[in-house]
């Protein structure tokens, strides 16, 4: 696994009971955590005092279960995925309840979307029947939910799991027909895809997405705007999943607090890492209906937003 060392090393720990350092799960190059967290620990490296490192994974489940075991101290979650670790009902839990994580901050919704070349002849989603589907990285958001999408809507698909820098390459090499992506948009794949080939977004009938909703309750009503990719002409209506930044419960929560308020008092700096980051805002923290928040979060939300509203152990 790759881990990127951000910025200085200072000499020890800004508050005692500080660690040196700590360690940001988030997922494969190629994608929005990916890149959030490489801004974010550079943020929070200058801003803290302590060493802030970003690790490349496979995305939510993996950041989980790092968490859980001590070898990462923040990480990034899809409230599905997160859900589904709490309560132990995931396949990749094993049955296993996943209770180390906290919730910090909320960081933006992640749209599904599908992504063929125009020259694919695939314009449906009943198009992509039995068509070569990239999924991203095992452990991820796209592969942890795709299966389900599509067998909810009746339709069977080879998927293929790697890094989206692999997959986008295998798509334009003509052995993949397509990316199925779940990430904050622009997503930079899709973005440096789009950049040398014409693409198409496979749209979902509201039938479909109505039919998502009910089989996946965690999933919501999502738009990808016009405009949020060159050729995306068209509002892109489809279904999501919230993000969230977590912490290992045992942080201290002195640190917790002045994590959650770096990070919205550097929102445009977070909006210059990626464009997701504008849904970085303290009143989307209404979108964690199940997952405990920090001692350190429950602080400053009752200080910046309203008393008594969050949910904490």
């Amino acid at each position: 696994m790759l881990v990127s060392l951000v910025g200085w090393m200072p000499a020890r720990a800004a508050e005692p009971d500080w660690p040196d350092a700590i360690t940001i799960a988030t997922a494969s190059p190629g994608g929005t955590y990916y890149v959030y967290g490489d801004g974010l620990a550079r943020i929070l490296t200058r801003t803290l005092g302590i060493r802030v490192s970003m690790r490349a994974t496979e995305g939510p489940a993996e950041n989980i279960k790092l968490i859980e075991a001590g070898e990462a101290q923040v990480g990034f979650v899809t409230m599905g995925v997160a859900q589904q670790g709490w309560n132990g009902t995931g396949d990749w839990t094993g049955g296993k309840r996943y209770r180390a994580m906290r919730a910090m901050f909320p960081m933006y919704d992640t749209p599904f979307h599908v992504i063929v070349l125009q020259a694919s002849g695939i314009h449906s989603a009943a198009d992509l029947a039995g068509k070569r589907l990239g999924v991203g990285p095992q452990g991820g958001t796209s592969a942890t939910y795709t299966p389900t999408l599509l067998a909810t809507l009746q339709l069977a698909a080879p998927l293929s799991q790697g890094t989206w820098a692999d997959l986008t390459a295998q798509m334009q090499q003509g052995t993949l027909d397509g990316l199925a992506v779940a990430a904050g948009v622009p997503f930079p794949a899709v973005a440096e895809l789009e950049a040398k080939n014409k693409v198409r977004y496979v749209p979902l009938t509201p039938d479909q997405i109505l039919a998502l909703r009910l089989a996946i309750p965690e999933l919501n009503a999502s738009v990808i705007p016009a405009g949020t990719y060159p050729s995306l002409m068209y509002g892109y209506d489809t279904v999501g999943l919230y993000n969230f930044a977590v912490a290992q419960r045992d942080l201290p929560a002195s640190l917790v607090y002045e994590i959650v308020k770096a990070v919205f008092d550097h929102h445009e700096e977070m909006m210059e890492v990626h464009p997701a980051a504008a849904s970085t805002v303290p009143k989307n923290f209404i979108h964690n209906t199940f997952l405990p928040y920090h001692d350190g979060a429950i602080r400053y939300y009752g200080n910046a937003v309203a008393p008594g509203v969050v949910l904490g152990d």
